[in-house]
């Protein structure tokens, strides 16, 4: 029994070492195991992300950056020789101002003296501006009301004197200004107050390492600011005496030496940013680049249009630190040069851009209008020697503007009707199919009834002059006849009419290089059967829709013996490598003949000399051109708005031998009714200029 008993208690021994060296073995091939899959995840699944944290402790693999291309306006020296070039939009350093709340010391000094540099002018600048508005309103009110009494025309006229110089005995009377620069002052107020506390909120984030006070911020403004900051009740520093280097400020010490200038939690670093030195100048034309993501993105204008060829292409970097933590490129493969982007040379002529935008703003501002446009074109080329629209903005501060209608191109963007601008298109077709002379009659009974429309068409004189009898061609563009262009219509028929409006490039784009272009609408006219009201009214401008610019190429192709050109605004490409893209002048076709378009050049010069046309003329030369008075269509599409127009005119000088075209459109003026009174005198003004500008001889005394 001991035997036994004894034999199995060795056996449980035995068997339990066993157990135990099976433990550890199942141990080591868990560690084992748990170390290859380790080792299997470091070196296959995450070798990537090993590699580039290992990498991250020695190398550095940047991107870099492309210069933008830049865009550049031509001048010309009076001898007609091309002068320099200047930039329309560049690239400039700015310091970005921010702030290191936990550094700060008196937040409050620092964001009155923030306010004072960056804002205290604008500020004052805007309640000026709402206080002069408030009293041109009032003075409107008061105004209105007196109009609104149905008075005789005298005692109307008497009245309103008297608004008037009650309005201006104010100006001069001391207790009223006394009560006006009180309310100013509490508006500044204000305001201050507000941007006061939002440059406190940053100042005081004391958990946040970095807080931006401002972006793009000039030289001049920073030595300022900084002069303004270190300068107490017993010191005054002069900001001529700070100097800026890169991303410091120096000022020279007691013993002429430079010293670094810091102020505790205050900071800046220069930054790149795209630059536009005429300001509103041509700012429809240009764009402007945004910064929405880490990329400049062009917007709009040539900046949209050429956004790619303008980007140019990011370049990479590959370097090691070294021992002494110098940075040193591993091989040439690892280093990809940045391409640049490619410089862009406008037809714009400088000085007549900045002259024709400023004559169109004063034209919009004196009308009271909504909004303008003008273009100078070449007609022999193409190109486009001017383009403005009105209002502009501020490219380098369009965050600024509150209705991003405004960053539309007008002269390209907005469709409309055209009014009797549009008879002359009308009335070359007629002479093209040798229909109808400029001798050729009908008589007019001021109002004509057409089939599928109810309502006689009217002349625009119809109730004030009735019919004007037996008149001739010449005198129907003369009197704008709407009757006079349904009747040159009718000889050649509608299917002829609106295939003379498409070679005129209606209804399709032009293809110019600028982004946001609209095509028009002529499909009342392109529709297998026309009907009759529509091409009749579609004959003096009704019913379909154009853009400044082609209308301004179709009158173009006036001048230029009948053939219509392709717009174009940029003249060369320049890319970084030095090569060049020069644009050509593009024939698109023959519209009309050359016999033509010299017998319908003299007819608008007649306009101009004894029709509603004539104060577009310049005294000593020959201007031809046409007025067009447009009704604006509503918006629910049932008839026109009441007491609302967009005047044009279009033409081109000296007549005989044209050196430009040009549209003029006012929108909505609200001082007078007809185009003759508001684009026709724009266009003269502008013309006058223009002829002086080129040295144009006078034709006659």
């Amino acid at each position: 029994m001991k035997l036994w008993h004894g034999s199995k208690n060795k056996n449980n021994v035995h068997h339990y070492n066993n157990n135990r060296i099976n433990l550890i073995i199942a141990i080591v091939f868990l560690l084992g195991g748990s170390i290859l899959y380790k080792l299997y995840d470091l070196q296959v699944m995450k070798y990537d992300l090993y590699t580039a944290l290992a990498q991250g402790q020695h190398q550095r693999y940047s991107e870099l950056k492309p210069d933008r291309g830049r865009i550049f306006m031509s001048d010309y020296k009076q001898s007609g020789e091309e002068g320099g070039l200047y930039p329309l939009a560049t690239n400039k350093d700015f310091a970005l101002l921010y702030a290191v709340p936990k550094d700060i010391q008196n937040a409050e000094i620092i964001a009155d003296k923030l306010y004072v540099i960056f804002d205290q002018k604008n500020i004052e600048k805007e309640v000026d501006e709402l206080m002069e508005k408030e009293a041109a309103d009032n003075l409107k009110k008061e105004l209105d009301y007196v109009g609104s009494l149905n008075l005789p025309d005298e005692e109307r006229l008497k009245r309103e004197a008297e608004v008037k110089t009650r309005q201006e005995l104010l100006k001069n009377d001391k207790s009223y200004q006394d009560i006006l620069n009180i309310k100013r002052e509490a508006e500044i107020k204000i305001r201050k107050e507000e941007i006061v506390k939002k440059y406190l909120t940053s100042l005081t984030k004391r958990n946040d390492p970095y807080e931006p006070l401002q972006k793009k911020v000039e030289e001049g403004d920073l030595k300022n600011f900084y002069a303004l900051l270190l300068s107490d009740e017993n010191i005054k520093i002069n900001p001529k005496d700070l100097e800026v280097k890169n991303d410091s400020i120096f000022r020279k010490n007691s013993k002429g030496e430079e010293e670094e200038v810091k102020i505790s939690g205050i900071a800046y670093t220069m930054v790149t940013y795209r630059f536009y030195p005429e300001g509103t100048i041509g700012s429809q034309v240009v764009g402007f680049t945004s910064y929405a993501t880490s990329e400049e993105k062009g917007e709009y204008g040539l900046e949209g249009f050429f956004n790619e060829e303008l980007s140019g292409q990011y370049g990479s970097i590959k370097v090691e630190r070294g021992a002494e933590k110098d940075m040193i490129i591993v091989n040439d493969r690892e280093y990809k040069k940045p391409v640049n982007g490619s410089d862009l040379v406008l037809t714009v002529d400088r000085t007549i851009e900045y002259t024709v935008c400023q004559k169109l703003n004063e034209a919009v501002q004196r009308h009271g209008a909504d909004s303008g446009s003008v273009i100078v074109m070449d007609p022999q080329t193409g190109a486009i020697i001017a383009m403005c629209s009105s209002p502009d903005f501020d490219p380098n501060n369009y965050e600024k503007v509150n209705d991003i209608n405004i960053f539309n191109n007008m002269a390209v963007f907005n469709q409309y009707e055209p009014g009797s601008v549009f008879k002359s298109i009308t009335m070359s077709a007629a002479l093209d199919q040798e229909k109808v002379t400029p001798e050729t009659t009908y008589v007019d009974e001021g109002q004509v009834m057409v089939n599928g429309w109810p309502k006689p068409l009217k002349n625009s004189d119809f109730d004030t002059f009735g019919g004007h009898g037996e008149v001739n061609m010449t005198e129907v563009l003369e009197n704008s006849l709407n009757t006079g262009v349904i009747f040159a219509m009718k000889q050649i028929g509608a299917k002829t009419l609106a295939e003379y409006i498409k070679n005129f490039g209606f209804g399709e784009k032009t293809g110019i290089e600028l982004a946001g272009e609209s095509l028009g609408d002529i499909r009342n006219l392109t529709a297998d059967k026309i009907k009759e009201v529509d091409v009749a009214v579609a004959s003096f401008g009704q019913g379909i829709s154009v853009t400044p610019l082609q209308l301004v190429s179709a009158y173009a192709s006036f001048a230029n013996n009948g053939v219509l050109m392709k717009p174009y605004i940029v003249k060369e490409i320049i890319h970084a490598d030095g090569t060049k893209d020069i644009t050509q002048p593009q024939a698109i076709r023959q519209v009309i003949s050359e016999k033509t378009a010299a017998i319908l050049g003299g007819m608008l010069v007649n306009v101009v000399e004894n029709g509603h046309g004539q104060k577009a003329g310049v005294k000593g030369y020959y201007v031809a051109g046409k007025t067009g008075t447009a009704q604006i269509p509503r918006k629910d599409g049932r008839g026109y708005e009441t007491g609302a127009n967009i005047g044009s005119f279009a033409g081109f000088a000296p007549a005989n031998d044209p050196k430009f075209a040009m549209l003029v459109r006012i929108d909505r003026p609200r001082d007078v009714a007809w185009a003759e009174s508001s684009a026709a005198p724009l266009f003269g003004e502008i013309a006058d200029f223009l002829l002086q500008y080129y040295q144009v001889p006078k034709e006659r005394d």
